[in-house]
C-alpha cells in the first residue's frame, strides 16, 4: 500500500479524457490523405459505407455517408488499392476512432506498371519467355480446356468462334475469377487441374475480355506465370484488347490479342479444311488411276513373259512335291499321336487307381461318422448330467434349513443353537429370534 497514489481533485474523467483526445485528434487530422487496400465493405439499410482500410501493418476504420457515396465516380470494393481523403473522427461511446471519407481515388497505377516491369525482366532473365521453350499448337485440336469467367463475355465469343470455325472440337470450361484478390490462384489451379487429368486436353486458352492494368493484374502475377511456364499442354494467352499486354502473353505459348483471336490462331477453318480434303482426295483419285493402269500394263507385261513362264512351271512342280510330302508327314505325324494317347490313357487309369484323394475321401467319409456318434453320445451324456444336477440341487433347496424363513416363519436361537422343542428351551437364558431379513434379541 506505500506505493498507492495520492488521492488527487484534478483526475479526469473517461469522458473529459476522450473529449480532449478527440479535440487532439480531430483537429490535427484534418483533410489528411491516406493510401491503403479496402477490406470489409459493407452498406448499411441507410445507404452509408463501413469499411477498413489496410496495409501489411495496421487498419483504419472508415465511413462514408450516404451523401458523400451518391456523388462518388470510384467503385467501393474489396481488394481495392486507392487514395482516401477526408477527416478523422473519434466516437467516445466506443472509445474508437475512424476516418469520414469525402474523396476516394484509384491508387497504384504507377507501382502496378513498376512491378509489371521487375516481374518481366526477372522471368525473361530466368528464361521463360526463351523461344525454345514454346510447345507448338496442334493443328486439329478436338479437346480444347477454356480458363475464364463463366459469365463473362469472353466465353461466350470463344464458344462462338469455335462453332463457326472449328465445331467438331470439344470446349472444357473451367470457372476462374478473372480480377480480384483470388483471380490468381483460381487461374493457376485451373491450369493444373487440366495437366492433372489422364486425358488431358490437346490446347489451353486462358483468358478474359480487356479492361484496365488493375483489372488485368491477375495475368500479371508470379504464380500464374509459373503455372503456364510448367504446364504440358500447348497454352495460348488470350488477355484484354489488341493494345494490352501481360505476363501471361509473354510466357505463353501463344499470344492472341483478344479471346476470338485466339480460336482463329489455334485452330483449323472448316470450310478451308473441306476444300483442302476435296482438292486432295481428287488429287489422290488422279494420282492412283495412274498408278493402276501403269502396274497393271506392267504385270500383264510379266505374266505373258518367257522368264514367268519357267519360273510357273517350276513352281507348279515344287508344289505337288510340298503337297505329297505335307501327306506323308500328316500320316505319320497322326499315327504318333494315335500311340501315344493309348499310352497316356493307360497311365491315367493306372494314375487313377492310386490316387491319393481316392484314398482321403474314404477316411473323411469314416471322421464324419466318428464325429456324429461322438456328438450324439456327448449330447446324451450331458443331458443326464444337466437331470441329475436338478434332481441334486431340489433336494439340496428341501433341506435348506433357510427355507422356513422365506416362507414366513422365524427360528429360535440360545447360544448360536436352534431351539427345536420345548424341552431345549431354558427360560433364563439370553433369547435370539431369527426372521428372514434379520435377527432380534431379548433377555
Amino acid at each position: 500500500m506505500n506505493n498507492q497514489i495520492p488521492f488527487a481533485f484534478d483526475i479526469p474523467s473517461v469522458s473529459e479524457l476522450t473529449a480532449d483526445i478527440k479535440s487532439l485528434i480531430e483537429t490535427r487530422f484534418r483533410d489528411i490523405l491516406v493510401e491503403g487496400e479496402l477490406s470489409n465493405v459493407k452498406e448499411s439499410r441507410n445507404g452509408h459505407i463501413y469499411f477498413t482500410l489496410k496495409d501489411d501493418s495496421a487498419q483504419l476504420p472508415c465511413v462514408i455517408w450516404r451523401s458523400t457515396a451518391a456523388r462518388l465516380d470510384t467503385p467501393i470494393k474489396d481488394g481495392q488499392q486507392v487514395v482516401l481523403g477526408g477527416d478523422l473522427q473519434v466516437y467516445p461511446p466506443h472509445g474508437k476512432y475512424q476516418m469520414i471519407v469525402t474523396l476516394v481515388q484509384q491508387a497504384g497505377l504507377g507501382r502496378l506498371q513498376q512491378k509489371f516491369e521487375m516481374l518481366k525482366l526477372k522471368l525473361e532473365k530466368e528464361g521463360l519467355f526463351n523461344p525454345e521453350h514454346k510447345k507448338p499448337l496442334p493443328p486439329f485440336p478436338l479437346k480444347v480446356g477454356v480458363i475464364t469467367s463463366a459469365t463473362g463475355a469472353a466465353f461466350h465469343d470463344i464458344r462462338a468462334t469455335f462453332e463457326k470455325r472449328w465445331p467438331i472440337a470439344t470446349l472444357l470450361l473451367h470457372h476462374a475469377s478473372v480480377q480480384g484478390n483470388s483471380a490468381a490462384g483460381e487461374i493457376s489451379e485451373a491450369i493444373r487441374y487440366f495437366n492433372r487429368q489422364e486425358s488431358p486436353a490437346d490446347l489451353l486458352i486462358v483468358g478474359r475480355g480487356g479492361g484496365s492494368l488493375e483489372d488485368l493484374w491477375p495475368f500479371n502475377e508470379e504464380e500464374v506465370a509459373r503455372a503456364i511456364f510448367n504446364s504440358a499442354i500447348p497454352l495460348v494467352s488470350a488477355v484484354g484488347h489488341e493494345v494490352d499486354f501481360s505476363i501471361s502473353d509473354f510466357v505463353a505459348d501463344e499470344r492472341a490479342a483478344t479471346p476470338t483471336q485466339a480460336v482463329i490462331i489455334s485452330t483449323p477453318d472448316m470450310n478451308e479444311v473441306r476444300f483442302l480434303v476435296d482438292d486432295l482426295t481428287t488429287s489422290l483419285e488422279n494420282t492412283l488411276q495412274q498408278k493402276i493402269r501403269y502396274y497393271r500394263d506392267y504385270v500383264y507385261r510379266l505374266a505373258h513373259s518367257h522368264a514367268l513362264l519357267v519360273v510357273s512351271d517350276k513352281l507348279r512342280f515344287f508344289k505337288n512335291r510340298t503337297e505329297s510330302i505335307k501327306e506323308q508327314l500328316q500320316s505319320r505325324l497322326s499315327r504318333r499321336i494315335y500311340e501315344k494317347e493309348s499310352v497316356l490313357k493307360q497311365k491315367q487309369s493306372e494314375l487313377e487307381a492310386r490316387n491319393p484323394a481316392v484314398v482321403l475321401s474314404g477316411k473323411k467319409e469314416k471322421i464324419t461318422s466318428l464325429t456324429d456318434k461322438l456328438k450324439s453320445r456327448y449330447e446324451r451324456h450331458l443331458h443326464m448330467k444337466r437331470a441329475l444336477l436338478g434332481e441334486k440341487t431340489s433336494k439340496l433347496r428341501e433341506l435348506n434349513p433357510k427355507a422356513p424363513l422365506e416362507r414366513g416363519f422365524t427360528r429360535i436361537l440360545q447360544d448360536g443353537e436352534w431351539i427345536r422343542s420345548k424341552k431345549t428351551y431354558h427360560a433364563d437364558k439370553k433369547v435370539s429370534i431369527e426372521w428372514q431379513d434379520g435377527i432380534a434379541e431379548r433377555n
